[in-house]
């Protein structure tokens, strides 16, 4: 990446409602629009939340002790209306953590509260992005010449 603030994916269709996405790093994988098994755009979204909320907190409790559980639940309702068109409202991110018995079990339960807030007002981006709002600028390129 020439430009260490930029993140990007490209996407190309590979049939009606269905794309392949690639990062820059060689990751791949496939979206739908919910008549298959693969993830939804919405779905995406709810797990880049519970991702990066996840990652977080991993990496801050994880200094104290490693998990004996760490799970994720992400939920959102999808609405649609004439003012604000197709969205989701109610997004909530639900972290079920346990640690082990012990001193350094209780220090990443005191911890996780706090790691859980500065996730949430601070560090995860995607949240932050959401909540704040950011204009998405949609663009048409121009076709390739030749």
């Amino acid at each position: 990446m020439a430009d260490k603030t930029q993140r990007s994916v490209s996407l190309r269709r590979t049939s009606l409602g269905q794309y392949e996405v690639r990062n820059d790093r060689g990751g791949a994988m496939t979206i739908g629009v919910g008549d298959g098994a693969e993830f939804t755009p919405v779905e995406l979204l709810l797990a880049a939340l519970g991702g990066c909320t996840g990652a977080d907190i991993d990496y801050i409790t994880s200094k104290r002790a490693e998990p004996e559980s760490f799970s994720v639940h992400v939920t959102g309702d999808k609405v649609r209306d004439e003012s604000g068109g197709n969205r989701l409202v109610n997004l909530a991110i639900e972290l079920l953590v346990t640690f082990p018995e012990g001193a350094a079990g209780d220090a990443a339960r005191e911890a996780l509260p706090r790691a859980a807030k500065m996730s949430h007002d601070r560090l995860c981006t995607v949240s932050r992005t959401v909540e704040l709002g950011s204009p998405v600028d949609t663009r048409i390129a121009p076709p390739p010449v030749g």
